[in-house]
């Protein structure tokens, strides 16, 4: 009885170590959940720090250089010459910046809601197709989305040609002969409705197959419910699909006015913000005056108003983000 009473006990008596610590071999519960806690800040730690360097330290840098007046003289010499708030000063009273800014937020506008509406019904269309003209279009607007911008730039520029554009030898075919030998980036207006066919051909894609992927996920039934109490498409959208996407449409909407608002390579290489730079949005408006004209320091204050007014544009987003989920809470 005493030798299993002995063994019981020795079966029960926990392992101790040295000055009765835990042994050095096994971690404690603490020590396991602190491990736990830590390792998805340690997952995240190369990208935070490839994110400090890469985009962080550029943008300290830029802050610093538009407290600067860094033209081709200072650069020469290597000079640094401060001068405080003197090019926001500068910038934000000069009638231009205005000009510009209206103009960008103008254009922001039109390209969105172009996209989204265009995207939308081309969504919409890709549900309710049959599997094979469905893989069809599918093809059709990932090879559209995949094509580089400024190779998409360079068609659209051969497509527009004045002397050799396809479009306007089609018009001229048609009956429009003054169409002929048009110059399609002559004027400001015909400039961005060419800049605006291109923008919106190259989003398009992204938002229709994202909404068709989105409608996957609402149950068959509450559609076939909905058509048994008699309502109409437009009624089916509005009571069944778009309070379901409701998340879908403010999330992407969000994205395309970050993808319009900063577009550069499409305005600048159909005419590099002309005829007379009236085409020139924010961010072309703050390279011609930083690397164009040599004010690098004027170029980096223009940059950063032009992420002031993304901000801005956007904090309505975020604020309709916060209240969802605290509804959600």
């Amino acid at each position: 009885m005493a030798v299993q009473l002995d063994d019981a006990v020795g079966k029960r008596a926990p392992r101790i170590g040295k000055g009765g610590a835990p042994p050095s071999g096994r971690a404690t519960g603490t020590q396991r959940t602190r491990t736990g806690r830590a390792t998805p800040y340690l997952l995240l730690l190369p990208a935070l720090l490839a994110t400090a360097v890469f985009l962080g330290w550029p943008m300290v840098r830029n802050v610093l250089l538009s407290f600067q007046t860094l033209n081709m003289k200072e650069l020469i010499q290597h000079l640094t010459v401060w001068n405080g708030t003197g090019n926001f000063q500068e910038i934000l009273g000069s009638e231009e910046f205005w000009r510009v800014t209206l103009r960008t937020l103008v254009f922001t506008a039109v390209n969105v809601v172009l996209i989204m509406a265009l995207g939308v019904l081309i969504g919409l269309l890709l549900a309710r197709l049959g599997t094979k003209m469905r893989l069809m279009l599918s093809v059709a607007l990932v090879l559209a989305w995949a094509m580089p911008v400024i190779a998409a730039t360079t068609v659209f520029q051969w497509l527009f040609d004045s002397r050799y554009g396809v479009v306007n030898w089609v018009l001229d075919q048609l009956g429009w002969h003054a169409m002929a030998h048009y110059d399609w980036v002559g004027t400001q207006l015909s400039t961005f409705f060419v800049i605006t066919l291109l923008i919106v051909w190259q989003s398009l894609p992204f938002v229709a197959l994202n909404l068709y992927a989105a409608t996957t996920t609402i149950a068959k039934e509450l559609y076939e419910a909905a058509r048994m109490d008699g309502a109409g498409t437009w009624k089916v959208f509005t009571t069944v699909t778009f309070p379901f996407l409701k998340p879908f449409f403010l999330a992407t909407t969000f994205l395309e006015v970050i993808w319009v608002f900063k577009a550069f390579p499409q305005i600048f290489a159909i005419n590099k913000g002309g005829p007379d730079r009236l085409t020139e949005t924010l961010p072309i408006y703050a390279f011609t005056e930083g690397v164009g004209n040599l004010h690098f320091g004027m170029g980096a204050a223009i940059s950063l108003l032009t992420i002031a007014v993304l901000l801005a544009m956007t904090a309505y987003y975020l604020r309709l983000t916060l209240k969802q989920e605290e509804d959600e809470l």
